[in-house]
């Protein structure tokens, strides 16, 4: 009996000490005068994230719209306080002005991870030396070298077998579909996903793909060690991503580049500039070019893994960025025939010129098509929120109040880009938000689906290309409309890592009779 009482004790001190720990984290943002969400123990204000009942980039615009009308305000992931940004001149100096202070995403890397040092967790000097090798490798000029031949589509491809005869496609987010299988040849074509004759690269690269964002218990524990303090994830030897999903991509990148190099290989893709860089430490066009390179720099050659980790991003990027916009895209145009019909005429005029061939030029000629992609991405940004940390302390603007160093700052960019203020009935699709007059009247930082500033997206040329030939390729063959199953207002998966609607997307594609 004795010894339970002690037992007894001894819990009730430590949860006392928890309770006291927790609360004095509370008080972070009220002494600074900041004005803040009230927390609950012990999640902060992030109770419905971790309830599995709203994702964090959502909980984060919610509370964007409760500091409407401030500069700022502070919040709390379990005890970790966080700022989230209101005003858009305030969110400019985050991202460019006071950007020597806001370099970093505040994700830290665990050095011995493989995959994990890829541009987009990278901070400081690594992030910069990599990023002035990548940067040539996503000009224009690149775009137009990968452009393949044939408009990315193999003979009998079309819309998928989804398609045909007006059945219904499904399509989503991490998912895949008949109308979406473009995708998967353009990114073999186009990205890292290169195998050699004897490998199956549609199931491997996209059961390897799905289990990126598959949002399940261990990517919760994941992110709740993060909260609670992020060298935890290295002391507990937490890893980012699975052992599987390393293994597999590390491997995929040694046999190419073993291939291609034994073989004598080369492709337009951009694999083959990773190898440029492995064995030369530049790509072939900027040497002696445009593109400077110090000393130190120049003798920087990428590894086998530093390959890996940014063939990974990269398939990320291709295998859900792209798809899921797509798929968007589709969702709203079924719901708007007199857009969809516009848009579709402008296809057929482009096309007609170019003798039916899908071009690069021909591409970056649909302007209307341009303002359906831009604002599908208004409003389901690939990245609904962007996150900073500051690596000094930072003098909040119109504030007595001083950010301490390491603190995380996000900005929210689904609430942004839902803010009635700058976008008015912000649930209409509208794509004449993005005729030339009025983006001039818009405030240049509440959009923000790539970010902004020298930490940009850096393939975000490379995604809106890739998205506006799937959707030239479907529609220009087929019909969008909802059919039985099409939910009209999507939900959100909660623990997905970016907007992934619940259910997937249902759509009915029927054959353009007169195409």
């Amino acid at each position: 009996m004795g010894c339970l009482t002690e037992l007894f004790v001894a819990l009730s001190l430590v949860v006392v000490a928890v309770y006291v720990w927790f609360y004095h984290s509370y008080n972070y943002w009220y002494k600074k005068d900041v004005p803040y969400l009230e927390p609950s123990f012990p999640f902060g204000n992030v109770y419905k994230s971790f309830a599995g009942k709203q994702s964090l980039p959502l909980v984060i615009s919610d509370a964007y719209r409760q500091f409407k009308g401030k500069a700022f305000g502070g919040m709390y992931i379990l005890i970790q306080p966080i700022l989230v940004t209101v005003d858009p001149d305030f969110i400019r100096d985050v991202l460019v002005k006071d950007f020597a202070i806001f370099h970093d995403r505040g994700i830290k890397v665990d050095e011995k991870e493989p995959l994990g040092k890829h541009l987009f967790l990278l901070g400081g000097n690594k992030w910069r030396r990599l990023r002035v090798k990548l940067t040539p490798t996503f000009t224009s000029g690149k775009m137009k070298m990968m452009f393949p031949d044939d408009g990315g589509l193999r003979p009998g491809d079309g819309a998928g077998a989804a398609g045909r005869g007006g059945r219904r496609a499904g399509g989503g987010a991490a998912r895949g579909g008949g109308a979406l299988r473009h995708r998967r040849h353009r990114q073999r074509r186009l990205s890292a996903s290169r195998w050699t004759a004897s490998a199956t690269p549609t199931t491997r690269s996209g059961s390897g793909g799905r289990r990126v964002f598959q949002a399940n218990a261990a990517a919760t524990i994941n992110f709740l060690i993060r909260a609670i303090h992020p060298k935890l994830l290295t002391i507990l030897r937490v890893r980012n991503n699975a052992t599987a999903v390393s293994e597999y991509f590390r491997a995929m990148v040694r046999d190419t580049v073993e291939h291609r190099e034994q073989n004598n290989v080369t492709r337009n893709d951009f694999m083959q500039l990773l190898i440029q860089l492995k064995n030369k430490g530049c790509v072939d066009s900027d040497k002696g070019g445009s593109h400077t390179e110090g000393e130190e720099d120049d003798a920087w050659r990428l590894s086998i893994d530093d390959i890996a980790a940014q063939a990974f991003v990269f398939f990320i990027a291709g295998f859900e960025t792209s798809s899921s916009t797509v798929s968007f895209a589709l969702h709203e145009l079924a719901f708007n025939p007199d857009i969809q019909a516009r848009v579709q005429e402008e296809i057929d005029a482009v096309l007609k010129e170019n003798k039916g061939e899908v071009t690069y030029e021909a591409v970056n000629n649909m302007h209307y098509l341009d303002k359906v992609v831009a604002e599908t991405l208004r409003k389901y940004p690939p990245a609904p929120a962007l996150s900073r940390e500051s690596n000094a302390e930072y003098q909040l603007p119109g504030s007595g109040a001083i950010l301490d160093k390491g603190t995380q700052v996000f900005i929210p960019v689904y609430g942004l880009h839902h803010d009635p203020e700058y976008f008015p009935d912000p649930e209409r699709f509208d794509p004449e938000r993005f005729s030339e007059e009025q983006k001039a009247q818009r405030h240049p930082y509440v959009y923000l689906p790539f970010g902004e500033g020298p930490r940009i997206c850096i393939g975000m040329r490379f995604g809106l290309l890739q998205t506006k030939v799937g959707l030239t390729h479907i529609l220009s063959k087929y019909n969008i409309e909802p059919c039985e199953k099409t939910v009209r207002h999507l939900s959100f998966v909660p623990r997905a890592f970016v907007l992934t609607p619940t259910g997937g997307i249902q759509l009915k594609l029927s054959s353009r009779k007169n195409v």
